[in-house]
């Protein structure tokens, strides 16, 4: 493979490319669906080829073929090569590459437990198990959906560059995502969508407790539905779960750091940003606000060592202690900003050019244990999951409708509150966090973005967080 690689680098420098890329990608998936504990589908697929990107007179061309031989390797190339020339003459300032530490060097994620050799059965059976037990510690209500997904898959990339870079990578990963309802003739319905990933074997499955969580999660659903009540109307101390504290990590901080995005470069498609450029610096929040993301942390879903442009990766603050501080950026991003590449480079899949994405994106911990940051709330809230949330085009106005949640009284949980929503601003968000909890947990997610949808798998993160007082709305039941 690397000798076609060479030969597409070689063909388009000789056709006026002052850079190319060219990127061997295979992805291999085996997914498994049921529904109520029933197999309802079974299905393997392999995505593999090339994908060619050339800069050619200040224009970039992308182009990629399925057929790995001599003539659908140069094939791509003469069609990115011609993309890029056609452009050319559109462009109102050519495009330049900045600097970035590119890599010769091979590495893979290590496996325990292989998926080739876990029996079938053994994944089929944590359908049945999930719905045969989940129904047990439904009784009042009655669990009337669960639909699980299982996928298993291989990623591979071979990735050279004309500037000299080589990187070979293995990442197999795990996901499991899971939906049930539940639901009472009088009391209404509630339902959850959950997703576990990472990369690794099977040994995530036992790793994660799959199904000792989701089982314990629908007991705990069945009584919000049946005994939660509305949530306070006056302003209240909320302690926000680490699981949505983790997904505004990812809207809130890692959206709105792309650099691509902050150029309006998504505008039309994933979206803008509120940060424009020179705005390193700008007060977002206070000390506590700090957001990183970081590719590199072992048996994360969205781990990788080197870039697809072959950069070689590393943690980024977004923000630190309160401050916008550092971009997600490309090679392309890097020189506009008169910076380095800070690896931030991922394709889909080997059809896919790479664009600047997140990885494992998360709020720093603090000191606290959850006892200790609940402990001196007279009165509040702890929204520990999420039902629903949306946010605004440049990741400034957000909403969030919890669905397991508490009612905090004298420093003790007692009992449920239903449908508290929590609108915030971004600002208001990181200015009103007065304490963190120590213990940091990650969630997984595909997250989705680019025009043709590039969907990358990514974790998001963060410890249990104390926000000063705020007035929660309530949603509909």
């Amino acid at each position: 493979m690397e000798d076609l690689l060479q030969k597409a680098i070689a063909e388009a420098s000789s056709m006026g490319a002052t850079y190319v890329e060219a990127r061997y990608h295979k992805n291999d998936y085996f997914t498994l669906r049921a529904r109520n504990g029933n197999l309802i589908d079974s299905s393997r697929e392999v995505e593999e080829g090339v994908g060619v990107r050339v800069l050619v007179d200040g224009s970039l061309g992308f182009a990629s073929t399925s057929t790995l031989s001599n003539e659908g390797i140069l094939e791509a190339v003469r069609r990115a090569v011609a993309t890029a020339k056609r452009l050319s003459g559109l462009m109102k300032s050519p495009l330049r590459l900045g600097p970035g530490r590119t890599g010769r060097v091979k590495y893979e994620v290590p496996v325990v437990k292989s998926f080739e050799n876990t029996p079938l059965d053994e994944k089929i059976g944590l359908f049945r198990e999930l719905w045969s037990r989940g129904r047990e510690v439904v009784k009042e209500a009655s669990l009337k959906v669960m639909f699980n997904e299982y996928v298993e898959s291989i990623e591979e990339k071979v990735i050279l560059t004309s500037e000299g870079a080589y990187v070979r990578s293995t990442i197999p990963r795990l996901y499991f995502g899971y939906n049930m309802v539940i639901s009472h003739p009088q009391k209404g319905v509630v339902q959850r969508w959950r997703e576990f990933g990472g990369s690794g074997g099977f040994e995530l499955v036992e790793k994660w407790r799959v199904v000792g969580t989701i089982v314990e999660e629908a007991g705990t659903l069945a009584r919000v539905l049946l005994e939660a009540r509305a949530p306070p109307s006056e302003p209240v101390e909320v302690l926000v779960g680490s699981e949505i504290v983790g997904l505004m990590a990812h809207e809130s901080a890692g959206h709105p750091s792309e650099a691509d995005r902050i150029l309006g470069r998504e505008a039309a498609q994933a979206g803008m940003s509120f940060i424009k450029k020179g705005m390193r610096g700008f007060k977002v929040g206070n000390e506590n606000a700090t957001v990183v993301d970081d590719p590199t942390i072992p048996g994360s879903y969205g781990f990788f060592l080197y870039d697809d442009e072959g950069v070689s990766a590393r943690p980024k603050y977004l923000y630190r202690e309160g401050e916008v501080y550092e971009h997600l950026h490309n090679r392309f991003t890097a020189a506009e900003y008169n910076t380095e590449s800070n690896g931030s480079a991922r394709a889909m899949n080997y059809a896919s050019e790479p664009i600047i994405r997140m990885s494992n994106t998360y709020v720093t911990p603090g000191d606290y244990t959850f006892e200790e940051l609940i402990e001196d709330i007279e009165y509040g809230v702890y929204i520990k999951s999420y039902m629903e949330w949306n946010i605004d085009d440049e990741r400034w106005s957000q909403r969030y409708v919890g669905l397991e949640a508490y009612l905090i009284e004298k420093g003790e949980l007692k009992g449920f509150v239903r449908n508290p929503v929590l609108e915030l601003t971004t600002k208001t968000f990181y200015s009103s966090i007065v304490a963190k909890s120590k213990d940091l947990r990650f969630y997984a997610g595909t997250c989705g973005k680019g025009e043709p949808s590039q969907g990358v798998p990514v974790w998001f993160g963060g410890p249990d967080v104390k926000l000063s007082k705020i007035r929660l709305g309530v949603a509909p039941g």
